[in-house]
């Protein structure tokens, strides 16, 4: 039995945490060996090849023995050269073998060191003015108080207000919502098109970069953009000289059912934002990948890259990154997110016609969420005080399946939404368990908002 709390500061003061004894597959065992599927994929978007993959602790282990930290301001190593080379043979688009690698240790860091890298990029250009970063409302970014100014998640943002620098936001791209009250396609991409006129109204002397999800995770429940919204965006870049960022901290490394999320748009951005899925939880990476032109004016003018910490490419971290990159590969798990993906939509979607609760269903591949809502033909949400996405996560977990709760889909404080990103190891019989639960949990949500009304 797990010996009481005194001294652990967990994410919720208000309900017990049970103790994981251990995994799995897709599957979690508490101390009483009671099984969940992990259906948020760690907290979350996270565990892509699955738990308990031996192969992957024991190349860790065996660089371990080697050595497991180094000083890095005075060396290199291998297996860091090694991973570099991998991720830019895999790159997106215009990258792929035309990119350079800076590797860290979070996503928030990943976020973080690509608009530094951004600003610094054009400081070596002798264009100091460019230092603004455009974001969206109801997009996340990470959790220092830098990236909180261009994120756009109201509750992450909200108390720490005064401590950064406030940054311009688009509207999120999100058709179930849209904030400019249009309707696809008739829009024309308006929510796309207003990044013109923020560059506009500030100067695209002043705007480094514009910063983008392209499935929005905690903030909307995996809301992908609209088609044609990226290449709209990367037209506007080009046009004004500004900097995309891709914020593939969630969407990659086969999440989506493609390699990049950026990938269903097919446009290449600057720079990318990478972690979660890279290293699969095992241990904590990212990185960030840029041009060799944008690490090009740094390396001309012999100036380093002002970012970076203690624990920047880790030997250990490299070692299982280049792991869990080719156990993705060579399983072919990029396929399977697809398929998986399909049949959880199509489950969720025939869910809909006996659970009304449920007004929106959306996503790609293993990356997938839902809406709930008091009425589905006016869109109409639940009280904040309900805490409707907290209460299904508690009905879902009771039933064995870990969900993500998030909350502020229409104007960062109103909506509920569950997150659903299963490891994409999840086979068909595994995804209709998962459906089954969801299905159980939603009722046993109306039966209890019922009895509370």
């Amino acid at each position: 039995m797990t010996k009481p709390n005194v001294h652990a500061v967990h994410r919720d003061w208000d309900r017990p945490f049970p103790a994981v004894a251990r995994t799995e597959g897709i599957y979690l065992y508490d101390e009483n060996g009671k099984k969940y599927i992990d259906g948020s994929g760690g907290s979350s978007v996270v565990t892509s090849i699955g738990h308990g993959v031996s192969e992957i602790a024991q190349v860790m282990f065996d660089q371990a023995q080697k050595f497991s930290f180094y000083p890095a301001h005075a060396f290199t190593n291998e297996r860091f050269l090694d991973l570099c080379d991998l991720v830019v043979s895999l790159a997106p688009g215009g990258l792929k073998d035309n990119s350079r690698v800076w590797i860290t240790c979070t996503g928030t860091d990943a976020t973080d060191d690509a608009v530094r890298l951004a600003r610094q990029y054009w400081v070596e250009c002798d264009r100091p003015s460019k230092y603004m970063v455009v974001g969206r409302w109801q997009g996340f970014h990470g959790n220092n108080l830098a990236v909180a100014g261009f994120s756009g998640i109201t509750s992450r943002r909200r108390i720490f207000q005064p401590m950064f620098v406030e940054s311009p936001h688009l509207p999120p791209a999100f058709c179930y919502r849209c904030s400019l009250e249009k309707t696809y396609p008739e829009c024309g991409l308006l929510c796309a098109r207003m990044l013109e006129t923020i560059i506009r109204q500030h100067g695209a002397d002043n705007i480094a970069a514009f910063i983008a999800e392209p499935v929005v995770g905690a903030a909307l429940g995996c809301a992908p953009a609209p088609d044609g919204y990226f290449q709209v965006i990367r037209q506007i870049c080009d046009r004004y000289e500004i900097l995309f960022i891709d914020d593939e901290v969630m969407t990659g490394w086969g999440r989506t059912g493609a390699a990049w999320g950026i990938d269903h748009w097919g446009v290449t951005p600057d720079i990318i934002a990478t972690a979660k899925g890279m290293t699969a939880g095992y241990t904590p990476l990212s990185a960030v990948i840029a041009r060799d032109d944008i690490w090009g004016a740094l390396e001309r003018n012999h100036s380093p890259f002002k970012a970076g910490h203690t624990l920047n490419a880790n030997v250990v971290s490299c070692a299982g990154a280049i792991a869990v990159i080719n156990y993705s590969l060579d399983h072919r798990l990029s396929l399977n997110s697809r398929m998986r993906g399909e049949q959880a939509l199509a489950g969720l979607r025939e869910m809909m016609n006996r659970h009304p609760i449920l007004g929106d269903v959306r996503g790609k591949g293993l990356m997938f969420g839902f809406e709930f809502v008091q009425d589905r033909q006016t869109k109409e949400t639940f009280p904040p005080r309900l805490g409707v996405s907290s209460r299904f996560e508690q009905f879902a977990l009771r039933r064995g399946l870990v969900t993500y709760p998030c909350t502020g889909t229409v104007d960062g404080v109103l909506g509920d939404m569950t997150l659903m990103a299963p490891p994409l190891t999840i086979s068909s019989q595994e995804m209709d368990e998962l459906l089954a639960i969801l299905d159980a949990a939603l009722s046993d949500l109306e039966l209890n908002l019922e009895i509370s009304a």
